[in-house]
């Protein structure tokens, strides 16, 4: 059992990916309305080394001499990994055990005005940084970030890394309807794209209930009038969750134990983890292919969304 591993598990993006969580839970620099893992308990800029380096060095070495080379090492989890101020030294590791294996980080990408915070991820293979609006109004509305970050210093650290970094770049955008896909809206964050100049935009949007109940997600015919609107050939909808199932890792025994906890009694995000010893972003890949497969589905409650079985 690892601490700060988590599977690896079935990515839409990144085939057979292990994760590395930097960071405590719900350690952010935003509190995004969207996202899956829940409202952000910690919401700071302040980088550190939230998660003692030796200890990743010891459950990295652990896994790679003990498993298959997965098709990616990913940085996510439930915070946002640019807050440790370790994840150089970490990328750096990895490429000393095998300078082979592909390393992707998600992040969203509000550190990226810092010089060092550039430095620490240019050695990964994929860097994918999210954008979910490009005008000050939208960006508060969605992401909620922390008081000391505005969108054009975000925009203008994301130019920046395009311009020292030479790796993949895919950035990804969150459709929240009625918030950031109006006309003004979509002109804006196609402007930022063009100055940005990513790889990839990936186009996204909820699987699931995020932190607040009233927002829904795109849907198909939407995106694709979002699209249609850019007229971007970098653009594209990325893969929908069911497509998860064909990957190697795609893993039946966690979707088992999934059905059958939920089986005895409805259960949280966060009782599904502490239950089964998964972590939280391995749960959700699961738990978006079971619900696209109407095997499951969610009650709103007074504490919280709950999933039982259909």
């Amino acid at each position: 059992m690892y601490n700060h591993l988590f599977g690896p598990v079935p990515s839409r993006r990144l085939g057979i990916s292990l994760g590395l969580d930097l960071v405590p839970m719900k350690t952010c620099t935003l509190n995004c309305i969207y996202c899956e893992c829940g409202r952000t308990t910690h919401l700071t800029l302040n980088r550190k080394e939230y998660v003692p380096f030796k200890e990743i060095k010891k459950e990295l070495s652990h896994f790679l001499s003990h498993n298959p080379r997965p098709d990616y090492m990913t940085f996510s989890g439930s915070g946002e990994p640019t807050l440790n101020s370790r994840i150089g030294d970490v990328i750096h590791f990895i490429k000393t055990q095998d300078s082979n294996v592909p390393v992707a980080v998600l992040t969203n990408g509000t550190l990226l005005f810092h010089k060092e915070v550039r430095g620490d991820i240019k050695n990964a293979t994929v860097v994918i940084p999210s954008l979910d609006a490009a005008t000050e109004k939208a960006f508060a509305k969605i992401v909620r970030p922390d008081p000391k970050l505005s969108i054009d210093i975000i925009i203008e650290g994301l130019i920046q890394f395009r311009k020292e970094y030479a790796g993949q770049i895919w950035l990804e955008i969150f459709i929240v309807p009625n918030i950031n896909d109006t006309k003004e809206e979509l002109t804006a964050l196609k402007d930022a794209i063009e100055n940005i100049r990513p790889d990839q935009v990936h186009l996204n949007t909820l699987d699931r209930p995020g932190t607040i109940p009233d927002i829904r997600s795109a849907t198909r015919q939407e995106l694709e009038s979002i699209l249609d609107f850019w007229q971007l050939d970098i653009a594209e909808i990325i893969a929908k969750p069911p497509k998860r199932k064909n990957l190697l890792s795609y893993r039946k025994d966690a979707e088992s134990a999934i059905l059958e906890t939920i089986a005895r009694r409805p259960c949280t995000l966060q009782d599904l983890t502490q239950l089964l010893g998964l972590h939280a972003a391995e749960v959700n890949k699961y738990l978006d292919v079971l619900e696209a497969d109407k095997k499951i589905k969610v009650v709103k409650q007074k504490r919280g969304f709950f999933y039982q079985k259909t």
